[in-house]
């Protein structure tokens, strides 16, 4: 299948952007997103050209670290499902296809489609852990979790950090990434020690790198790949407010 690629190119931080359009005749349509991309470079390389830099690791849907906005949507058209995992078939012979990095001014674009998220990293390292003993594992049965509970903490902490929910909001919020930080710890029985502070201090570091507040859009949840709930916002809300009178 043949494409059409305007990719957004920009040599650094500081350097003037822009979209430059690369035409692909040899797609296939099993490919994946990012393999069109490898393709695409190695044509690049080929011609001694700067290769396309984006990010990758697992290429699995585990990692979060592939994000990239394809044709206006964080991670592409397919719901639920990351831009590794994305694959042509989802797309037209002869589409023109728009790629370009996450907006947000806490994700400082680093080279191409590569944005700086080491933002979402602070924000765990200000809260986001429980004060457990480490060595040994502890006993499976010591701490009775109910199991809606558990249920709910695994639905929180499937989020992979990916950061489409703020490049899909039009305030570029954080709060479902923090909501479901907050969230996975907060709903177990281990991660009642710390709760209120823990929520207190994820928030304050949220906003001080910069993110915008929450809206209720609803287009996190759109976006997000792992379809994280806004329910856990709501949740977030209820604990800050908790947590501003103890």
């Amino acid at each position: 299948m043949k494409l059409t690629l305007h990719v957004w190119r920009q040599a650094g931080p500081s350097a003037r952007g822009r979209f430059v359009r690369y035409d692909v005749p040899d797609g296939s349509p099993d490919m994946s997103f990012l393999e069109l991309l490898d393709v695409l470079n190695q044509q690049l390389i080929a011609r001694k050209e700067e290769p396309i830099a984006f990010d990758h690791d697992c290429r699995e849907g585990i990692c979060g670290a592939c994000g990239m906005v394809i044709n206006g949507r964080p991670h592409g058209p397919q719901r639920a499902t990351t831009a590794c995992q994305l694959h042509l078939r989802h797309f037209a012979d002869g589409a023109e296809i728009w790629i370009e990095p996450w907006r947000a001014r806490a994700f400082p674009i680093v080279k191409d489609l590569v944005v700086d998220r080491a933002a979402f990293d602070r924000i765990v390292q200000a809260g986001g852990f429980i004060t457990a003993r480490t060595g040994s594992a502890p006993e499976a049965n010591s701490i009775l979790v109910p199991k809606p509970a558990a249920d709910l903490a695994m639905d929180a902490a499937a989020c992979i950090g990916c950061g489409a929910c703020v490049a899909a909001c039009p305030n570029a919020s954080a709060m479902l990434f923090v909501a479901a930080k907050v969230s996975h710890l907060g709903l177990l029985p281990q991660g009642q020690p710390e709760r209120d502070a823990r929520v207190m201090q994820l928030v304050a570091q949220m906003d001080a790198e910069g993110f915008g507040a929450c809206s209720n859009h609803g287009e996190c949840m759109a976006a997000c790949p792992k379809e994280i709930s806004i329910d856990f916002i709501a949740r977030l809300n209820r604990d800050y407010i908790r947590g501003t009178f103890l």
